[in-house]
């Protein structure tokens, strides 16, 4: 089986990583656009891969939005009839017209519910031949083609099988003798991004002055950093970062995908943004695990207030580490899972009650 893995953003590469080294170069093509540290991350890795939009810039309307489709598309289906793939995987809406053209069967993996991508769901949704997400999140119209699985994107790279936290990868960015604090800026530049708001300059002020009387303050952004910031911004690898994911004593930031990611490594994570109590699968460590805290932006004094409850709570990572531990125990490990199906497919397709 040749799969066709088409990567749009940094999640994406460490969502298929397992499975493209399982492929290995002969079945797995993977083909990227230009996205934050992404194309980095497959150098730093050593994974080979096109990169099919590497100018790649947030569009600014919907007919830049339609043009950069379509550019995509042509570029995308000349790799395909190269290469002729037997499944296309990822989480874009080309791979499912393609699919549909050149009659490749296109598995849509994701985490947000389709009703808060609407413009996306309404090409994957009808073009896809599965979609392939948590069972805690809906497929909107389309559940007849979902397929589910008890576990998180995350937890494809995460899970206690796959990722092993190394204290050496942090040790000469950290200050191991004291408390350890990441911020994450998004850029919010996605087509499903408009009209959401984050982390303001001023909002971030206000938590690096809270955070600094308890120990030191790292900054990750996606956007351009103000001057002021530029001293606080972490340097490392950006393979890494989720080992500086681990080792911190809590991640605050607007990103859904780093708070996802910091709550199944068992760090408290708090996120503040527009996008709290709408997507399934946050909600599910929220209030079922008790790993995350979600603020929405028309609540910033309750951001202040719950970062306050927080730093107050010597005993808070340890309290993490055990609410982890049983999350872990619920969940599966997601990598194994996605890898068994594509190598069985089709005859991994769960028959319908």
């Amino acid at each position: 089986m040749k799969v066709l893995f088409y990567l749009g953003h940094p999640a994406h590469y460490h969502l298929f990583k397992h499975a493209i080294k399982s492929f290995g170069n002969e079945r797995a093509i993977v083909l990227i656009k230009s996205k934050d540290i992404l194309e980095k991350l497959l150098q730093e890795e050593g994974v080979n891969y096109f990169n099919i939009d590497e100018k790649a810039k947030p569009a600014k309307n919907k007919l830049e939005i339609l043009r950069n489709f379509g550019k995509r598309m042509l570029r995308i289906a000349k790799i395909v009839r190269q290469h002729k793939p037997k499944l296309l995987a990822g989480s874009a809406a080309e791979l499912t017209v393609l699919g549909k053209i050149f009659r490749i069967p296109s598995c849509v993996f994701f985490e947000d519910d389709f009703e808060k991508v609407a413009d996306f769901a309404k090409i994957a949704g009808p073009m896809a031949t599965h979609l392939i997400c948590p069972d805690c999140c809906s497929a909107w119209k389309w559940n007849y083609k979902k397929i589910p699985y008890n576990s998180y994107h995350e937890l494809a790279y995460l899970h206690p099988d796959h990722f092993t936290p190394d204290i050496n990868k942090v040790s000469s960015i950290f200050d191991l003798n004291t408390k350890n604090y990441i911020i994450r800026f998004s850029e919010l530049g996605a087509y499903h991004d408009v009209g959401k708001s984050g982390i303001n300059d001023e909002i971030a002020s206000r938590l690096i002055s809270m955070l600094e009387k308890h120990g030191k303050v790292y900054i990750t952004s996606e956007r351009k950093l103000p001057p002021q910031f530029e001293p606080y911004r972490i340097v490392i690898r950006a393979a890494d970062i989720h080992h500086a994911l681990y080792y911190a004593d809590m991640f605050i930031g607007d990103s859904q995908t780093m708070t996802a990611e910091s709550a199944v490594l068992g760090t408290p994570a708090l996120r503040f943004n527009d996008f709290v109590g709408e997507l399934g699968y946050l909600e599910d460590l929220e209030h079922v695990y008790s790993l995350t805290y979600g603020i929405r932006t028309n609540n910033v004094e309750g951001l202040y207030t719950k970062l306050d409850e927080l730093l107050s709570d010597p005993n808070l990572k340890e309290t993490f580490a055990e609410r982890r531990k049983i999350m872990l125990a619920a969940k599966i490990n997601f990598a194994d899972w996605m890898i068994r199906f594509m190598n069985n497919y089709p005859k991994s397709i769960p028959a319908k009650n």
